[in-house]
């Protein structure tokens, strides 16, 4: 799977990594209802973190079209929650 984290770029993302991204996703989505900016804040850098972690990133010249579209680290919680569904950023 190709994610791309906003203003950063590419990263090919293998699916056995989507359990641990989708229980961050799920604080992030709690943190975003409960309008916990700190929460939110720690949480969106972890998943982003995990992600870049996880993931191996994509030349730059080499582009692919995007499976799924994480927000930038420094966006504000109103930015993301426009973003979400009700499954949150990454679907289940």
């Amino acid at each position: 799977m190709i994610v791309r984290i906003m203003g950063e770029g590419q990263v090919r993302l293998d699916d056995s990594h989507f359990a641990e991204l989708n229980k961050l996703d799920d604080e992030l989505l709690a943190a975003t209802e409960n309008d916990d900016e700190e929460g939110f804040r720690r949480t969106l850098g972890a998943l982003l973190d995990a992600v870049r972690r996880l993931g191996t990133p994509l030349a730059d010249d080499e582009l692919e079209p995007s499976d799924l579209i994480l927000p930038a680290p420094d966006a504000s919680l109103a930015e993301v929650r426009l973003m979400l569904n009700e499954d949150g950023l990454i679907p289940d």
